[in-house]
């Protein structure tokens, strides 16, 4: 869709980031997230869309958004999917202080924000934060102890073969994912693991990212009929793969980063944006769960200059790990207590979806 389309069927634009934690400085981007309700022939056509976060440079109504690069304004369907899950990123929307655009469709929507708190966020914002942590490890593996040279397949035992491309690793864990998945499919004592396969977790992701242990070896070649030097190939190929992986973003993660971050990340050894970002969302996963409500900005939480001191290197690595720790502990105690019901209220979420469509209407 046009720009001026999407922003003429828009309920919704509220400022997010930095801005919205409360957390900017001078130089610190805008960052908007908003909410738009399709047309008709989004609805009831073979047409799709999920999100609009691209070409501001377009024709549009919203001055304000000209140029921008660090706007998405959601589908109504889409972002009421993300609601249900408790997606941090997105509860937060609802809960913002500054709305430059608010129609009373808009509003509509803000006045039901908690029928998506549920104890949910436990995970969700947990789950976001041990990303935050994860990239934080990385990036501080690459600080101490840096990459000397990119990855050879001689590195990894391949010398007198030719090192199996991406796809062909890909498509042998394809096939094995399947013959996994077919060994539990019909067996129903394994429902539950059928279900952890096939729908809980990315099985199939997680056999393409990691390499086959040694202890899987000989399973996998019976299991799969191949030949000994054909999975061990394979293993030391994958190997390979994970390491020229690293190595990418590794080189990636040099030519990217904002200056002064990285001196900050430098003298600190560690990213201290994430480090601010892992402590933020568990403070405020444990505030849903204590309170029933998201406090988005962190100067009404009153946490604002403890977060600043974090980003300006005021606490150690080891200090910000030990105070993730703490939370997560707290939340796990506070989860048990927490009055928010455990899964969403999806009829009642179903009909205030058809209700916000019915009130904004077709054209």
């Amino acid at each position: 869709m046009k720009r001026i389309d999407v922003e003429k069927r828009t309920i919704l634009v509220g400022l997010a980031g930095s801005h919205g934690y409360g957390l900017n400085r001078p130089n610190s981007d805008y960052d908007y997230r908003g909410v738009f309700i399709a047309p008709k022939r989004y609805y009831l056509g073979f047409d799709e869309i999920e999100q609009k976060n691209s070409d501001w440079n377009e024709v549009g109504i919203f001055p304000f958004l000209d140029g921008s690069q660090d706007t998405v304004i959601y589908e109504l369907r889409k972002i009421i999917q993300l609601l249900s899950g408790a997606n941090p990123n997105i509860l937060e929307l609802l809960w913002l202080i500054e709305y430059p655009v608010l129609t009373n469709v808009g509003q509509h929507l803000i006045n039901h924000k908690k029928i998506f708190l549920t104890k949910k966020v436990k995970y969700t914002y947990s789950g976001y934060a041990f990303a935050q942590i994860k990239k934080m490890e990385t990036h501080r593996k690459w600080l101490l102890n840096p990459p000397s040279k990119k990855p050879l397949p001689s590195d990894f035992g391949i010398e007198n073969e030719e090192p199996l491309t991406k796809d062909e690793v890909n498509s042998f864990l394809e096939y094995l994912y399947i013959l996994i998945r077919g060994r539990v499919e019909f067996l129903e004592e394994s429902e539950q693991l059928y279900k952890l396969l096939t729908a809980d977790v990315d099985f199939k992701g997680v056999l393409k990212q990691y390499s086959l242990p040694d202890e899987a070896l000989e399973y996998t070649q019976k299991l799969t009929n191949s030949g000994k030097d054909f999975i061990r190939l394979l293993q030391k190929n994958q190997s390979y793969q994970v390491a020229l992986r690293e190595w990418r973003a590794y080189i990636g993660w040099l030519d990217n980063r904002n200056p002064a971050r990285a001196e900050m990340e430098k003298k600190s050894g560690f990213d201290l944006k994430h480090g601010m970002h892992c402590i933020r969302l568990l403070r405020s996963g444990l505030e849903i769960l204590q309170k029933g409500e998201v406090i988005v900005d962190r100067r009404i939480a009153g946490d604002a200059e403890d977060l600043k001191a974090i980003l300006k290197g005021n606490y150690s690595y080891d200090q910000v790990m030990q105070m993730a720790e703490n939370l997560v502990n707290e939340m796990e105690q506070v989860y048990q207590k927490s009055t928010l019901p455990d899964k969403p209220d999806l009829e009642k979420i179903n009909d205030l979806c058809i209700e916000l469509v019915e009130m904004q209407g077709w054209s």
